[in-house]
């Protein structure tokens, strides 16, 4: 039995991680870091609450799963790792390459591990591209573009949206379209991207297009909060073919109804010698939670903290381009 201590109990924590956490029996809610008792003792009446992480790391605790505001990540991993603590936090880990290396220093001396929390390696339609490439379906891939875009035209009052550290879409979306590109395909020769700010009474960035180079391929990355039509979540295009994919993977729907995983069956156009809708492989969250509970015996991370500081270096490079005009080599 890996007992877990939840850090926040705000929607993350509750959308993400606590139906999966209840779902496999490897995992107990032996407690929760929160400055709201009643909340947490409705959903878990027999989890002790702890207003403090300092004090919550007293416990025979193994596994905190950090869901705070993105600032607050990379001192909580430190003291969870000082405590000989396994973490899992959510994307963005921390929000420079060089807190990433001081945390893979200490993470090297710790007991603990950590794991950064990257659920959108399992959509289903991430799933499908990954098969359709490792298969030759499209042949030879030249242009890939990643869309998560929205309509949300007018700023509201959150942390991810005011203005500070680790606030701004290019680390909330853009860390899932950049690690899934990372994933596939490692790390790009050059980035350009441009950030921005948008919307009326915006404090951080709302939007971006970045581009990663691989040799002649090329991989485009957008998000905007101006989108009200619907538009490609996935174009995927080779020299045998194209697919393309309209819609969000459905499980963060499933998951704020209640349910562990949706019923909805999507579907994509793959046009190769004939045009064809196919199915999208069927997503699956569940599966990371089934991995972590691995990494437990293996000491091996699903998503580690080498990952996250590569996709920060993207992020940093991205805003370096911005901010230039420039187009920026990745050393």
């Amino acid at each position: 039995m890996i007992k877990t201590i939840l850090v926040g109990f705000g929607f993350s924590a509750n959308t993400f991680h606590l139906p999966f956490l209840k779902a496999i029996d490897t995992f107990e809610v032996s407690g929760v870091v929160s400055s709201r008792p009643d909340e947490v003792k409705t959903e878990l009446p027999d989890a002790k609450v702890y207003a403090t992480l300092d004090e919550a790391l007293q416990t025979d605790a193994s596994l905190y799963v950090i869901t705070t505001p993105s600032h607050l990540h990379k001192e909580m991993i430190v003291a969870c790792l000082k405590a000989g603590k396994d973490v899992l936090v959510e994307k963005p880990a921390f929000l420079t390459t060089a807190e990433g290396s001081e945390l893979m220093e200490l993470e090297a001396k710790s007991a603990g591990i950590v794991n950064v929390y990257q659920n959108r390696r399992y959509d289903g339609d991430f799933l499908t591209i990954k098969s359709l490439l490792d298969s030759n379906v499209l042949g030879d891939w030249k242009v890939i573009e990643s869309r998560f875009d929205r309509f949300r035209p007018n700023v509201r009052d959150r942390w991810r949206e005011n203005a500070g550290p680790g606030s701004g879409i290019l680390f909330d979306l853009g860390s899932h379209l950049i690690d899934q590109t990372l994933a596939l395909f490692g790390k790009p020769d050059k980035i350009q991207a441009d950030v921005m700010i948008q919307r009326d009474g915006g404090q951080s960035d709302d939007g971006f297009y970045v581009t990663f180079y691989y040799g002649e391929k090329r991989v485009y990355l957008r998000s905007n909060p101006f989108i009200a039509g619907e538009t490609p979540r996935f174009e995927v295009h080779g020299t045998k073919g194209s697919f393309v994919k309209f819609g969000l993977d459905p499980q963060e729907e499933a998951l704020k109804h209640g349910k562990l995983a949706s019923d909805v069956l999507e579907t994509g156009i793959l046009s190769t010698d004939e045009v064809e809708t196919i199915q999208v492989e069927k997503g699956d969250y569940l599966m990371y939670y089934h991995q972590l509970a691995e990494s437990d015996q293996t000491r091996q991370p699903v998503v580690s903290l080498k990952d996250a500081t590569l996709t920060t270096q993207m992020i940093e490079l991205a805003r370096q381009s911005s901010e230039t005009g420039q187009v920026i080599s990745v050393d």
